[in-house]
């Protein structure tokens, strides 16, 4: 499993091709009792990131690009990204967000189209806390107050960054081989 997002009672869980099953998307409406596979038009894909916006529920996907599913995951269709590497996906407001190994990528259309805000960063990991908007990458945190038009590169500056976790004002990031760092300040300082 690489990614789980929450919609009402649903729960998506985005997961990779094995020995086993062909990848995709399950859903669970049971609170993870029970899972259905949901891969209508998503078939043989890793998802890396899943998203859920007013338009539906977003998948993102090793080097396959972005899915959009309309029908709580009932079927699949390509969006505006098509062979990038998807890691991350992320809403604010209207807009939404997908990090992926050639930067960060912004739809304010739900998904018809995609415009790069960032490039030149392999972005593995994004998150929203209030309106800043945060990029994990190999080479640290970035952030952008303003919709992704503008990015600055934060004091945590050394690590890759996998993962975000937004509790009030806190901003926890956790890197691939260091622990744990948290920022009260958005992103001005960081603590292991």
């Amino acid at each position: 499993i690489r990614s789980i997002a929450v919609s009402g009672t649903n729960i998506y869980a985005g997961t990779s091709i094995s020995s086993t099953f062909n990848g995709g998307v399950f859903l669970s409406t049971n609170n993870g009792s029970s899972w259905t596979a949901v891969n209508y038009g998503l078939t043989n894909q890793n998802v890396h990131a899943l998203g859920v916006a007013a338009s539906g529920v977003f998948a993102g996907t090793l080097s396959g690009g972005i899915f959009l599913s309309g029908d709580n995951g009932t079927s699949w269709s390509s969006v505006g990204i098509t062979v990038q590497t998807v890691y991350a996906l992320a809403e604010s407001g209207t807009n939404i967000f997908a990090g992926t190994t050639a930067g960060v990528y912004l739809s304010a259309n739900n998904g018809i189209s995609w415009t790069c805000v960032k490039s030149q960063l392999s972005v593995t990991a994004l998150t929203v806390s209030g309106t800043n908007i945060f990029a994990g990458t190999t080479a640290g945190v970035y952030l952008s107050t303003n919709n992704g038009a503008n990015w600055i590169q934060t004091a945590l500056n050394n690590q890759w960054i996998r993962a975000f976790a937004v509790s009030g004002t806190n901003i926890f990031a956790g890197s691939n081989s260091n622990g744990i760092y948290l920022s009260t300040n958005n992103g001005t300082s960081w603590n292991a």
